[in-house]
C-alpha cells in the first residue's frame, strides 16, 4: 500500500498462544508451534499477526497475569524461540504485535512480593494501590471504597499476615481483575520507567508493535472515591464491557493516560519499521475512542462498537459513520478472545455462518484495519465446554460467564481431537468438540465454498483492489455509505458492498438494479440480494 505504514490497512490475525499450534505434544499451543503455522497465516492473506502474551506468568489468568516480562515462560518455550518466531514471520512478509500487560502485575511479580515483605507505609508498596480499609461505627472493616473487579466481588483484597499497625488493621491492595493481578500505580516514576525498558527489551528483539491491555484503565482518579451512582446504576461490572457502564467511572479514562501514551509514541517513533501500538479501550462511544487514537498518541484502538452491534444494517451503518467522523486510523474486529464467537453470537448454526460471513466482507470493504480472532476462518461456533474442564477464572461467576468457548483449541486437521493440534493424541487443554472434524483446516483447504477458502479469496481480493487506494484518508471521495433499515451500501473506489441483512431476500427489481453494469466478485450466500447476504461487486 505504497507510502502508508503497514499498519494502516494490515489485516490482523489474533493468535491465542495457547490454542493455536502445539510444538511438543503437552496439549498447550508455543511459540514454536506459532512458527511451524507462518506459511498457513501467509497464504491465507494476513498481514500481521497479534499474540497473547507469552512472558512467564503462574497461568492464573492464561498469560495476563506477568510475573517477568523480559523471559518466555516454559510452557510456550525460550526467548529463542521468541527471537525464531519473529525472524520466520519476517521472512514470511508478515509483522509481529505483541501483548502488553501494563494495567497489573502478576501477585508473584518481585514487585509484588517485596511489597508484601515491605509492609505498610514503605517505598515498594507505592509502585501497587495499597490502602487502609474503612472500619464503620460498629467496627467493621470494609475495602477502602465500593469498586468492584471485573472478576467477582469487591475490587480490594486484604495483604494476608500483613504487619501490623498501630493505628489500625492491615492493608488492602487494588486488582480491578482477579485478585492474583494487583493493579500497579501509574502515578508512580518507577512504573512508566520500568515500562519503556521492558518496550524497548522487545522492539530491539523486533517486535512491530503492541497491544495494549487494559489501555483505558492505567490511571485511576485522584484519591481512588468511591464510585458514584445514579438511581437505577450499578457497580457491579456484569458481563458487558461496554455501553453500561456507570457514568461516573474513577477507574477508567483518566486524563493522565494520554501523556503517557505520547511518551510511548516518541519511543516507538524512534525506531524504523512504522513501529505501532493499539488500545484495548472499551468506552462508551467513537469519540471517546478517538481520544486515544491522536497523531501524538497511539496508533490505533479496537472498534468494539462494530463487535457489539446488532445484526442490523442500520446499527452497522450507524457505527460506521460514527467512526469514520471521528477516529482518524479506523479498526474493524468481530471477535477476540474474550467475547461469545461471531457464528454463534449471530444466531449459531448455518444462520449464524452465513450471517458472519456477511458482517465480514461488509467489515473487510471498509477504509483502515480488520482484526480477525484465530478460528474465524474455519467457522468455528462457540464451544460448549463441560464445567469441570473449565480454566477460565471467569467461569462460574454469576454474570460475567466463562471464555473457555471462544479458546478452545484450533482444529487443523484428522477426524478426531486433537485434529493435528500437536503431536499427541489427547485432548488439549481444553477440550475439542467430536463435530468439528469437517472444520479443520485440512477439511476445508482447496475446498469450494468452505468458509476458509472463501476468507481466503475475500483477503485476496482486498489486496488486489483496494491497494494504494487509502494512502490519505482525506484523498477518498470514493468512499461513501448508504442504506435503509435492512440494506447497507458501501461504495470504496472500485469496490461496492451491498449487505442485505433481512431474512428474506431483496426483491427482484432491487436485485437487477444492483447487478445493472456490474460483476460479481464474491457473494457470502447463494445468491445477490439474499437473506442475511453480503455480497462485493465491480463496476464493469
Amino acid at each position: 500500500m505504497s507510502s502508508s505504514p503497514w499498519w494502516l490497512h494490515a489485516v490482523c490475525y489474533q493468535v491465542y498462544v495457547r490454542s493455536f499450534a502445539d510444538s511438543d505434544g503437552d496439549g498447550v499451543g508455543d511459540l514454536a508451534g506459532i512458527t511451524s503455522r507462518l506459511p498457513y497465516l501467509r497464504d491465507l492473506g494476513a498481514d500481521a499477526l497479534w499474540i497473547t502474551p507469552f512472558y512467564t506468568s503462574p497461568q492464573r489468568d492464561h498469560g495476563y497475569d506477568v510475573s517477568n516480562y523480559y523471559d518466555v515462560d516454559p510452557l510456550f518455550g525460550t526467548l529463542a524461540d521468541a527471537d525464531e518466531l519473529l525472524a520466520r514471520a519476517h521472512e514470511h512478509g508478515l509483522r509481529v504485535i505483541i501483548d502488553l500487560v501494563p494495567n497489573h502485575t502478576s501477585s508473584e511479580h518481585p514487585w509484588f512480593q517485596a511489597a508484601l515483605a515491605a509492609g505498610p507505609g514503605s517505598p515498594e508498596r507505592e509502585r501497587y494501590l495499597f490502602r487502609k480499609g474503612r472500619v464503620d461505627a460498629d467496627g467493621v472493616e470494609h475495602p477502602p471504597n465500593n469498586w468492584m473487579s471485573r472478576f467477582q466481588g469487591p475490587a480490594w483484597t486484604r495483604v494476608p499476615d500483613d504487619p501490623a499497625q498501630a493505628d489500625g488493621p492491615g492493608e488492602w491492595y487494588l486488582h480491578l481483575f482477579d485478585s492474583s493481578q494487583p493493579d500497579l500505580n501509574w502515578r508512580h516514576p518507577n512504573v512508566p520507567e520500568e515500562f519503556d525498558r521492558i518496550l524497548r527489551y522487545w522492539l530491539d528483539r523486533g517486535a512491530d508493535g503492541i497491544r495494549i491491555d487494559v489501555a483505558h484503565g492505567l490511571f485511576k482518579e485522584e484519591g481512588l472515591p468511591d464510585q458514584r451512582l445514579a438511581p437505577g446504576e450499578s457497580n457491579d461490572p456484569g458481563e458487558s464491557l461496554i455501553n453500561q457502564r456507570p457514568s461516573h467511572s474513577p477507574m477508567w479514562n483518566q486524563p493522565e493516560a494520554h501523556e503517557l501514551y505520547r511518551r510511548w509514541h516518541d519511543l516507538l517513533a524512534s525506531y524504523d519499521g512504522d513501529r505501532m501500538a493499539i488500545a484495548e479501550a472499551w468506552v462508551k462511544d467513537p469519540e471517546n475512542l478517538a481520544d486515544f487514537v491522536r497523531p501524538d498518541e497511539l496508533q490505533q484502538a479496537f472498534n468494539f462498537h462494530w463487535l457489539n452491534a446488532p445484526w442490523s444494517a442500520e446499527a452497522f451503518r450507524g457505527v460506521i459513520e460514527q467512526t469514520l467522523a471521528v477516529v482518524p486510523a479506523p479498526t474493524w474486529v468481530l471477535g477476540n478472545h474474550d467475547v461469545v464467537r461471531p457464528v454463534t453470537r449471530y444466531g449459531g448454526g448455518e444462520l449464524g455462518l452465513r450471517r458472519w460471513k456477511a458482517a465480514l466482507l461488509a467489515m473487510l470493504a471498509l477504509p483502515g484495519s480488520a482484526y480477525i480472532h484465530q478460528g474465524e476462518e474455519l467457522g468455528l461456533p462457540q464451544a460448549e465446554v463441560p464445567e469441570h474442564l473449565q480454566q477460565d477464572p471467569r467461569a462460574g461467576v454469576a454474570g460475567r460467564g466463562g471464555r473457555d468457548g471462544c479458546r478452545v483449541p484450533l482444529p487443523w486437521s484428522g477426524s478426531k481431537p486433537p485434529y493435528g493440534f500437536g503431536p499427541g493424541d489427547g485432548q488439549p487443554w481444553l477440550p475439542q468438540p467430536d463435530e468439528w472434524a469437517d472444520l479443520s483446516v485440512e477439511a476445508q483447504s482447496g475446498v469450494e465454498g468452505s468458509t476458509l477458502e472463501f476468507v481466503r479469496r475475500a483477503l485476496a481480493l482486498r489486496r488486489d483492489l483496494l491497494a494504494g487506494f487509502d494512502d490519505d484518508r482525506d484523498g477518498e471521495p470514493g468512499l461513501h455509505v448508504e442504506g435503509t433499515a435492512t440494506e447497507l451500501v458501501i461504495r470504496r473506489g472500485p469496490l461496492v458492498c451491498h449487505l442485505n441483512t433481512d431474512s428474506s431476500p431483496v426483491p427482484g427489481e432491487r436485485r437487477e438494479e444492483l447487478l445493472a453494469g456490474h460483476e460479481v466478485l464474491l457473494c457470502s450466500g447463494d445468491e445477490p440480494g439474499g437473506a442475511d447476504t453480503a455480497t462485493w461487486l465491480l463496476a464493469r
